[in-house]
C-alpha cells in the first residue's frame, strides 16, 4: 500500500532527518521533492502545490530551522498536513432510519458488488446488524448472481427480481421485504458502466430520489488514480453522495485518489477495501493512513485487530500450560490460526513501524504458514504434545508426510523452542505478565 510514495517521501525528507545544517534553502528543496513524490503518485498538481506551500509556511513559522530536531518536526508537519488533506477525522456511517438504507454507486469494475458484501459482513459481525442485500443491476445478470454468491459466503440474504427491469421498483420492493422480515439495514447494489453516461446518472438519481437513503456511498477503484477523482466529482454533482469507498488499496496503487479525493469533492473517505476476502474492509482513519504513508506504521489498527481475535479463555489455558511446561504444537497451531484471522500478513507487517521499509521488495505470501501447518499436521497427537520425542526417524517420517525437509523441521523446532522460552519469561511476576499485556492491548484504542 503506497510503497512507491512512501519510499519517495522518505528520500525527500532524508536530508532533514540527518544532523546536518538545516536551512531555508534545503527546506524548500525537500518540499520540492515532496511535491514531486505527490505528483508521481498521481495527485493533482494544484493540490500538491497547495500542500507543499502550507507545509513550508508552517515550517518557517514554527522555527524548524532552530529546532533541536528539525527533521522530526518537519516529518510531523508533513504528517499533520497529509492527515488534514485526507479528511482530518474518521467519519462514521449513518445507520439511522428503520431500516437504514445504504445506496452504493460507482463505475463497473470498481469493486462495488464485492464491497456491498464486505459492508454487509462488517455491519453483521462488528455492528450487530441484520443486513439485506438488494440486487438492482438490471443490465448484468452476472452481477445479480455474483451478489447471491457473496451473500451465501457471508450468510446474508439477497433480494433480487430477475424478471424486473426497473431498478426503482426493485429497490422499493427490497426495502418493503426488509421491513416485513426484520432487517435493520438495506444495502442496494446498483448498475455500473464502463464510463460516466447520462442514462446511468439519470437512473441512479431516480433511485436516490425514490428511496431517500440515509447513506449514499461512491465506490472507486484506487488504482485508477486521478481518473477516480474526476469520476467522483461527476457522481457527486448528480448524487451529492455522503462518502467515498476506496477499493483495491492492496494492489499496486499510487495513492493519488486517497490523498486528493477529499479536497476535490469535499466528502470523506469512509471505508477502504484492503484485499479479496470478505473481512478485508477497514474504516478509513486519515491520521493512521498518513502515518503508514510516512513509514511510521499503524500500531493502533494492529492492536485493534489483535484484540478482535484475542480469546481470554484460550489465553488462560495457554498460560496454565506454559506454567506446567506443557505448551505444545497444538497450542502453537491455535496461535497461528488467530494471527491468520487478523488479515493478510503483508498488511499486518505494514502496520509495524519501520517494517514496511525493511521488507521492501519481499513478497510476503499469505500461505507463509502453510509448510508449518503441514509439518504439525503430520505429527502424531503424542508428538505434538511432547516435541522432545521428535528423534531422527520421527523427523524423517514427518518430512515425508508434509512434503518438507528435515532441515525445515529442525528450524521449526528451534523457533518453537525460542517462542516457548520467551513465553515462559513472560510468565514471571506471579504468572500474570502475559495476561496483563493482552489485557492492556484489549483496553487500547
Amino acid at each position: 500500500m503506497f510503497d512507491n510514495l512512501s519510499e519517495k517521501l522518505d528520500k525527500a525528507l532524508h536530508v532533514l532527518k540527518g544532523h546536518g545544517q538545516i536551512t531555508e534553502i534545503n527546506v524548500a528543496e525537500t518540499l520540492k521533492e515532496v511535491r514531486r513524490a505527490l505528483l508521481d503518485a498521481d495527485v493533482n498538481f494544484k493540490i500538491a502545490k497547495e500542500f507543499t506551500n502550507k507545509v513550508k509556511e508552517k515550517a518557517l513559522g514554527q522555527d524548524v530551522l532552530t529546532s533541536l530536531q528539525p527533521g522530526q518536526l518537519m516529518v510531523k508537519l508533513v504528517k499533520d498536513e497529509l492527515t488534514e488533506l485526507m479528511g482530518g477525522d474518521a467519519e462514521g456511517i449513518n445507520l439511522s432510519g428503520t431500516p437504514s438504507i445504504i445506496l452504493m454507486s460507482g463505475l463497473q469494475g470498481s469493486g462495488k458488488t464485492t464491497f456491498s458484501g464486505k459492508l454487509a459482513n462488517f455491519l453483521q459481525t462488528k455492528k450487530n446488524k441484520k443486513p439485506l442485500l438488494v440486487a438492482c443491476d438490471v443490465y448484468r445478470p452476472a452481477a445479480i448472481d455474483q451478489l447471491h454468491v457473496v451473500g451465501e459466503q457471508i450468510g446474508v440474504e439477497v433480494f433480487s427480481d430477475k424478471g424486473n427491469n426497473d431498478p426503482v421498483a426493485i429497490s422499493k420492493a427490497g426495502i418493503a421485504h426488509a421491513k416485513a422480515n426484520g432487517f435493520n439495514v438495506v444495502i442496494i447494489d446498483t448498475a455500473g458502466r464502463l464510463a460516466v453516461d447520462e442514462q446511468m446518472m439519470t437512473e441512479i438519481a431516480n433511485i436516490h430520489k425514490a428511496i431517500q437513503p440515509q447513506e449514499t456511498l461512491f465506490v472507486v477503484d484506487s488504482m485508477t488514480g486521478q481518473d477516480a477523482v474526476n469520476t467522483a466529482k461527476s457522481f457527486n454533482d448528480v448524487l451529492n453522495f455522503d462518502g467515498v469507498v476506496l477499493t483495491k488499496l492492496d494492489g499496486d496503487t499510487r495513492g493519488g485518489a486517497a490523498i486528493s479525493i477529499k479536497s476535490v469533492v469535499n466528502k470523506p473517505i469512509k471505508f477502504i477495501g484492503t484485499g479479496e476476502k470478505m473481512d478485508a474492509i477497514d474504516v478509513f482513519y486519515p491520521s493512521r493512513m498518513a502515518e503508514r504513508i510516512l513509514g511510521m506504521g499503524d500500531v493502533v489498527s494492529l492492536v485493534e485487530r489483535a484484540q478482535e481475535q484475542f480469546d481470554e479463555e484460550e489465553a488462560r489455558k495457554i498460560q496454565k500450560k506454559i506454567a506446567k511446561n506443557k505448551f505444545g504444537f497444538d497450542d502453537f497451531l491455535s496461535q497461528i490460526q488467530q494471527i491468520k484471522k487478523m488479515g493478510s500478513l503483508k498488511d499486518l507487517m505494514g502496520m509495524i513501524p519501520g517494517a514496511g521499509k525493511a521488507l521492501k521488495g519481499l513478497d510476503i505470501d499469505d500461505d507463509a504458514f502453510k509448510h508449518i501447518e503441514a509439518i504439525i499436521h503430520s505429527m502424531t497427537p503424542d508428538e505434538r504434545s511432547t516435541p522432545a520425542k521428535l528423534n531422527a526417524s520421527r523427523k524423517k517420517r514427518i518430512a515425508a508426510g508434509s512434503g518438507t525437509s528435515i532441515q525445515e523441521i529442525n528450524q521449526l523446532l528451534k523457533q518453537f523452542d525460542q517462542m516457548s522460552k520467551m513465553m515462559k519469561m513472560m510468565q514471571g511476576g506471579g504468572g500474570k505478565k502475559m495476561m496483563q499485556m493482552m489485557g492492556a492491548m484489549k483496553g487500547m484504542k
